[in-house]
């Protein structure tokens, strides 16, 4: 479709959304629907996460929102320029040079106040002037500069000379405030205000000598409160002074009264400012309304100049990463030379990887957690990186292309809402892919066909690649599944790759070995941690012969045994005599007497015997390390008087004895009653 817009000059070229054809006065732009990857992709490769280190390395709000639109490219053309946008900028970073950018954090904001009809203050057309200062000096900057980066030099020429406009703000607004000189008429208000305040600082220093007013005075000073010009006086004396009662101190000691000699002086005070008040604000209007005039052409610099902060973002953020600028094709070559995934770096190990010249299907095996994962990821996201006009941390050689789509299937796609199992949920995920996979477009599949029996799962993921294959689409799939490893070792267009794994110390290298076949290592690792060799050969007769013993055994049977409770508390814990115990219910210290195994254990406790419940007590102390080897445990539950007497009747003692058939007569005496 082709559109026609009226405008004086044309705005910056923007392969996005076609081409732009200059006629006398005419815009004609070729609009082209966009594609865009999707957004699933861009999530579960973690682009966003690269996006947001991108954003902060912007200047402008502006700029931000912006980033956060923005997508992958997907033409040739708009990729190539991008590229070539950070490149130039990244020849400016490296060199120590600094774009001379200000102003440009809030200036989309103030323009749309000033849309709206809004009058700018002091500071935020300070703010203005500096950002419409900056468009000529980084239009002068990137002229010193255009043989290095001929591509931004030729964006900075549609900046305007807005110079008139900013000396207006620059002359007329001086230390946050309009100038005195901004007018005639304001230079003829604030002379008036300079006359009137210093007549009323002289009335009231006369006041204050005046040695008539001294008894009165509470402190000799003159005090402003508001608008007004008062002198501290005593309360007992207000009725005293001539003049008005503006405020009262907290107390209610002090009343601070305006002299009736300045009152009239201070209605004139009081009318200057809103004059002044006035002035400045046709002030402010005359020179928001200057900006308003160029409304388009302010709104171009803003444009022009978004740009190049978001170019400038991007060139940031890729030489922290060490990035390089890769070639970039339309014929499915993807040649990853020594490539790092960029939120590991330092961690990662460099990814030498191919496809779509030679083969174009490649199938990855290798151990758990051996890094397979990883090379999907990478392989995806410095697709997208590149797409979206970042360089990338690889080397020279590094060829990436321009795709129309990328389809992921990494991770676990259960889904809880729908009551999706894993195993639906990647199967879901794919049936949506195959209804869109073409040329130009790469699958990425994380343990295809697991989740479900095995041979099913390999006859479907093989199902899977081969018709992905037959529409176009450059395949990249992990497994553990043989089958799928003899299909990609069969097929013509497909390649086995290996992750490699140490032997020796059985961890993963990380490293990809295209043209190579790995396995889980299962049985190597089990025989490394020693496992029994007999187990391990009928392991590997298993896995080859897919023949298995099927012969019931014949056990012994067990005899039952009987476990009563007081069993149970023998082979547990049993208190002895003595036993220091805490009463958990309430928090009493006693010493178990007997314990015979029942649920209830009998506890001295206040002088007494009780039985308490076995589940209620807590063990504080053992008898045996409380007391000596043959200490009488029999004393800790009698006092001293019955154990004598007990002692004396044991040795044969006659007034023991004696003592003895006298209670004895008495309990008699007593029942006879």
């Amino acid at each position: 479709m082709i559109k026609r817009t009226a405008v004086e000059s044309c705005p910056l070229f923007s392969i996005e959304t076609g081409f732009y054809l200059k006629a006398p006065g005419i815009l004609f732009v070729i609009e082209r629907k966009k594609k865009q990857m999707n957004h699933e992709t861009i999530q579960k490769l973690q682009f966003t996460t690269i996006l947001k280190e991108v954003q902060t390395r912007a200047i402008g709000e502006y700029s931000k929102e912006r980033l956060a639109k923005m997508v992958p490219a997907t033409r040739l053309e708009t990729v190539q320029s991008r590229l070539t946008e950070t490149t130039e900028a990244r020849l400016i970073i490296d060199s120590g040079q600094h774009v001379p950018f200000m102003g440009l954090s809030q200036i989309t904001r103030l323009l749309q106040q000033v849309k709206k009809g809004l009058i700018l203050t002091p500071n935020e057309l300070i703010e203005v002037a500096d950002f419409l200062r900056s468009s000529q000096r980084i239009q002068k900057f990137f002229e010193k500069n255009q043989y290095q980066t001929p591509r931004l030099f030729s964006y900075s020429q549609h900046l305007a000379d807005f110079r008139a406009i900013e000396e207006q703000i620059y002359t007329k607004i001086h230390n946050q405030k309009v100038a005195t000189d901004a007018s005639r008429q304001l230079r003829k208000i604030r002379r008036q205000i300079n006359e009137c305040q210093q007549e009323i600082e002289t009335k009231v220093t006369k006041f204050l000598r005046n040695k008539n007013n001294q008894l009165y005075i509470q402190e000799n000073m003159m005090v402003k409160k508001g608008e007004h010009y008062t002198v501290p006086i005593k309360a007992s004396y207000k009725n005293k002074v001539s003049g008005t009662i503006i405020e009262q101190s907290n107390k209610g000691q002090t009343v601070f009264i305006e002299p009736v000699a300045i009152s009239k002086l201070n209605e004139q005070l009081t009318l200057l400012k809103a004059e002044e008040t006035a002035e400045e604000y046709q002030i402010l209007a005359e020179l928001t309304g200057l900006i308003n005039e160029q409304e388009r052409l302010v709104d171009q610099a803003v444009d022009t100049m978004t740009t190049l902060d978001i170019i400038f973002a991007r060139g940031k953020y890729s030489r922290e990463i060490g990035g390089i600028t890769p070639k970039v094709n339309k014929e499915e070559r993807l040649r990853i030379v020594q490539g790092k995934h960029p939120l590991l770096l330092e961690h990662a190990v460099p990814l030498t990887f191919s496809l779509g010249a030679e083969y174009r299907g490649l199938v990855i095996t290798g151990a758990n957690a051996g890094g397979k994962t990883v090379v999907l990821k990478t392989v995806g996201l410095l697709t997208v990186m590149t797409q979206f006009g970042l360089q990338i941390p690889a080397q020279a050689g590094t060829e990436i292309p321009v795709l129309d789509e990328i389809f992921v299937d990494i991770g676990d796609q259960q889904n809880l809402e729908n009551a999706l199992s894993t195993f639906s949920g990647h199967m879901k995920n794919i049936a949506e892919m195959l209804r869109n996979v073409k040329r130009h477009t790469l699958v990425l599949l994380d343990e295809i066909g697991s989740g479900t029996e095995p041979n099913e799962g390999a006859g479907l993921a093989i199902a899977i690649m081969e018709t992905m294959y037959q529409k176009g689409a450059l395949v990249v799939a992990t497994t553990h599944y043989g089958e799928i490893k003899r299909f990609a070792q069969e097929h013509d267009d497909f390649v086995p790759a290996a992750m490699a794994f140490d032997r020796e110390t059985l961890t993963p290298k990380y490293q990809l070995k295209i043209g190579e076949v790995g396995d889980s290592q299962a049985l190597w690792i089990a025989r490394k941690m020693k496992m029994e060799p007999q187990l391990i050969e009928k392991a590997a007769h298993y896995i080859q012969r897919k023949e298995y013993p099927t012969n019931r055994s014949l056990f012994k049977p067990l005899k039952a045994k009987e476990t009563t409770f007081a069993t149970f508390v023998e082979e547990t814990h049993r208190y002895q005599k003595g036993d220091r115990v805490l009463l958990t219910e309430t928090q009493q210290i006693g010493l178990v007497f007997t314990d015979e195994g029942e649920q209830e254990i009998q506890v001295f406790v206040n002088d007494k015997i009780e039985n308490v419940p076995r589940r209620r007590l807590k063990l504080q102390a053992k008898a045996q390390d409380l007391y000596p080897q043959d200490y009488d445990l029999e004393s800790l539950f009698t006092d001293f008087h019955e154990r004598k007497k007990l002692k004396d009747i044991e040795r044969g003692s006659k007034k023991a004895q004696k003592q003895l058939r006298k209670e004895a007569e008495k309990r008699a005496a007593r029942r006879d009653k």
